[in-house]
């Protein structure tokens, strides 16, 4: 993968959290989210420490609410259905603003919501602050297989060649008067389907064999061999420990 290519989600800074090495923040990202997994839906006080966390992340990282409220919007799928769970749920039940509600759908619904919302914030924030061939290396020097490593690059890489494709197809069949208004013309659709596999895994298979030829085996070069220093591991630790030390404290206090 280019290191020229940026995804959308990656917001340019110069902020200690983007000149933070990639692994340190994958590290402390994962460890973070277990923490929130982990930590007992009835802490109420928990989840709002974990918020502070990542919101002082976002602060530190220069990052809009407009710009995380936006990207935020991808766990509404998750929310609808948490919405629905007190509806739904069985067991003890309690009325509010006459509507009888499940007690565990409700605190399930909670659960979700807090845990979702912890989490993809999390997620953002990394992926803002870390260019998506940064989050591949990082994971190369976390010891992530490097078949999985290579299959993610690709991903990333040829999801943006194909959304391309697919756009030129479609600007040539509109250039083409093709403006179906019947089930009938789909047909068109079909073929247009069809077209964009054969040519996406044409060119792909000539990439690979292009990629061979110049010494190719199974994983990219890191061209930047550093890694995280003492400095930014013993921050990651930090943070981890807090979300952790969080954690703990709810159980204990349950």
């Amino acid at each position: 993968m280019a290191g020229g290519h940026v995804h959308a989600l990656y917001r340019h800074g110069t902020s200690p959290l983007h000149r933070m090495q990639p692994e340190v923040k994958l590290a402390a990202t994962l460890l973070f989210v277990v923490a929130v997994v982990a930590a007992p839906r009835e802490a109420f006080w928990a989840f709002g420490a974990y918020a502070a966390i990542v919101i002082g992340l976002m602060i530190t990282a220069r990052l809009p609410a407009g710009f995380v409220g936006r990207r935020l919007l991808i766990e509404i799928p998750f929310l609808l259905f948490a919405v629905f769970l007190p509806f739904v749920g069985g067991g003890e039940r309690t009325d509010v603003a006459f509507l009888s509600l499940s007690v565990e759908g409700l605190w399930a619904a909670w659960n979700i919501l807090a845990k979702a919302t912890l989490g993809a914030s999390a997620s953002i924030v990394l992926a803002a602050t870390t260019q998506v061939p940064e989050i591949l290396t990082g994971l190369s020097r976390l010891r992530a297989p490097k078949a999985i490593v290579a299959i993610m690059g690709f991903m990333v890489r040829y999801l943006d060649v194909v959304i391309g494709e697919l756009n030129r197809m479609r600007i040539a069949l509109r250039s083409r008067g093709y403006a179906p208004r019947r089930l009938g013309e789909a047909g068109a659709l079909a073929a247009t389907a069809g077209t964009l596999f054969i040519r996406s895994y044409e060119r792909g298979e000539r990439v690979y064999l292009a990629m061979m030829a110049r010494g190719y085996a199974g994983s990219m070069p890191d061209l930047d061999e550093r890694g995280g220093h003492a400095v930014q591991w013993a921050a990651a630790s930090g943070f981890a420990a807090a979300a952790a030390t969080i954690t703990a404290t709810a159980w204990v206090l349950r």
